[in-house]
């Protein structure tokens, strides 16, 4: 299936393209960008990180359709990359995100998150949605929050930052439609 380009009130959600890691290493290589994500992550990240991930890691996983990549645009200027957003068929982590520095704290994650988690259940069928997350990262905590996730369980996890209580946030796709007023079934 090929992957659509997602819209919502102020941004497009692009299929990820090799082209795009030139402005994602510009804005993701840092510390603050990083620091809650998995430990696989490398730190200081290097100069072609971007380029590399989404050459062997992104791109192959939405050929074999085990994950779907976006890239986040402003929908008034789509010439603007802002970040991305991921969804993955990986049990107890199926979506991940993250956005530029001058674009946090204004809400676009939570459009993204709305969008990518629509595709998820109502596209891909998935019955299940859940993330983890770093207890610290209160970002990524309050878009849970606002989109009806529930935390179901914590553990320690490694990430970029070291070893720390984390969170996994749990939404079923019958709380998603009965939250997006949608019929359940």
């Amino acid at each position: 299936m090929k992957l659509p380009t997602l819209e919502t009130p102020r941004l497009l959600l692009r299929p990820l393209e090799l082209a795009d890691a030139e402005a994602a290493q510009h804005l993701f290589a840092h510390w603050e960008i990083v620091r809650h994500l998995n430990a696989v992550v490398p730190w200081p990240y290097p100069g072609d990180g971007c380029h590399i991930f989404y050459r062997d890691v992104c791109l192959p996983e939405m050929e074999r359709g085990d994950a779907w990549h976006w890239s986040l645009r402003l929908r008034n200027d789509p010439s603007i990359f802002i970040g991305a957003i991921s969804l993955y068929r990986l049990a107890g982590n199926n979506r991940g995100f993250w956005v530029g520095l001058p674009w946090q704290g204004q809400g676009y994650m939570s459009e993204a998150s709305e969008a990518a988690t629509d595709y998820w259940f109502d596209v891909l069928q998935f019955p299940l949605l859940e993330v983890p997350k770093a207890i610290d990262n209160k970002g990524s905590r309050r878009i849970s929050e606002k989109t009806g996730m529930r935390v179901v369980r914590t553990e320690e996890r490694a990430f970029v930052e070291g070893r720390m209580p984390a969170e996994i946030w749990q939404i079923t796709a019958e709380e998603w439609r009965v939250r997006r007023g949608a019929p359940t079934k």
